[in-house]
């Protein structure tokens, strides 16, 4: 058997590409479906379904770059003619999925790859290359874009792969054609070609449907909303401080990955005297709205009913007197998050200059005292420690 094509016969390296791709399609569509459906509620069960997104992002991308070389050796290379050129509609319809499964095989993978590469969370690619990927940053929004892009075009690629399949079938069984079997081993009996056109018309309609979907996606992922997270409007606050800027970010480390995140929404009323030279200088009630976390691509399963319960618990409160400490300043009060209230002493660092603060804290708390997580026993799946970097900037108000 010849190694490349010619006008009417597919080579051995073009077959084996094929059927390369359609095995890594056939087994990553439903290795994907299984991986969402799996519950997290146990270790065992996290573990299991990190395995298996693990492996679904792996093969995903050795996907990519099978589709790649498939489509650099096909550039290469002579294109068989279709048997049934003499036929307008079933040649056009039959490029029509042949564009459109070209662009699945580079899009899909694509945009899972970008996805992941923009999220912080579990499930690692298994290779020595790291997780990222060049001009891609660490966004949520980017994540989320590309991620609703990889679900839409996979369900172009499953379609377009039903149909190429169907097509294949009706050529080998009703048409009794050498369609499907010019893709098999073997060298089999192919007369003479009826007459090809070549019309640009199958490869824009691809164009447009795949144009319609990345902007579907684009849609979807700039607009979507989880209703597992409930909107939370905090009240507004009269603070002697007014903070200008500033964030709470938060760091767990789930299967020896760090994951970082922060929470977008919250308000802290701070009244502070730093011309107190001893004790208690002032006060501090910080108010979080759970569902403004963001933390990667394990931001759903942190809102779950076993870890933060946002649904039910919407806010978490920080209350505490501002003193000094052994060195510099410190917050001594209660983290109270979901039904549970601990002390907490925060010591953080503090520049004051004139009517503008700037102050810094980094702890770690232990999430079992909250009852977060407490169906994950395991360190190996998610450690007990949480770093906790708080940062802001406030000003002065002016006195009335």
């Amino acid at each position: 058997m010849a190694i490349t094509n010619t006008e009417t016969r597919y080579g051995s390296i073009s077959k084996g590409f094929h059927w390369l791709t359609a095995l890594l399609i056939l087994t990553l569509l439903p290795l994907g479906l299984i991986a969402n459906w799996l519950p997290y509620e146990t270790d065992a069960q996290l573990a299991q379904k990190a395995w298996l997104f693990s492996l679904h992002k792996t093969l995903g991308v050795s996907a990519f770059l099978v589709a790649v070389l498939r489509i650099l050796w096909a550039l290469s290379q002579a294109k068989p003619g279709l048997l049934n050129a003499d036929k307008p509609a079933e040649s056009f319809a039959a490029e029509l999925v042949h564009w459109l499964l070209y662009a699945a095989l580079v899009i899909v993978p694509l945009s899972g790859w970008i996805s992941h590469a923009a999220a912080a969370g579990f499930a690692p690619i298994w290779w020595p290359f790291g997780q990222g990927l060049p001009l891609v940053p660490k966004s949520t929004g980017v994540e989320h874009v590309f991620g609703a892009l990889h679900w839409i075009a996979t369900k172009v690629l499953a379609l377009s792969l039903a149909l190429h399949i169907a097509g294949a079938l009706k050529h080998h069984v009703i048409d009794r054609d050498a369609t499907l079997r010019r893709m098999l081993p073997g060298e089999p009996v192919i007369g003479p070609l009826p007459a090809q056109t070549h019309s640009k018309t199958p490869v824009l309609a691809a164009s447009l449907v795949w144009a319609m979907v990345i902007a579907a996606g684009s849609v979807m992922g700039t607009t979507g909303k989880d209703t597992a997270r409930p909107d939370v409007a905090l009240a507004d606050v009269t603070s002697q401080w007014r903070v200008q800027d500033g964030s709470i970010a938060i760091t767990v480390v789930q299967f020896g990955n760090e994951v970082s995140g922060s929470f977008v929404d919250w308000t802290a009323a701070i009244q502070f005297d730093e011309t107190i030279p001893d004790g208690e200088v002032g006060h501090v009630t910080t108010t979080i709205a759970v569902p403004s976390l963001t933390l990667g691509s394990v931001t759903q399963q942190a809102m779950g009913a076993d870890f933060f319960d946002a649904e039910t618990y919407a806010t978490a409160v920080y209350d505490g007197v501002i003193r000094h400490g052994i060195d510099g300043y410190e917050a001594a009060g209660t983290l109270t998050i979901k039904d549970r209230s601990v002390p907490l002493v925060m010591p953080f660092g503090l520049a004051v200059n004139g009517d503008v603060a700037e102050m810094r804290a980094d702890l770690t708390l232990d999430r079992r005292d909250f009852g977060i997580g407490d169906n994950v026993g395991d360190e190996g799946s998610l450690a007990f420690a949480v770093k906790l970097a708080v940062k802001l900037t406030a000003t002065r108000a002016p006195e009335e």
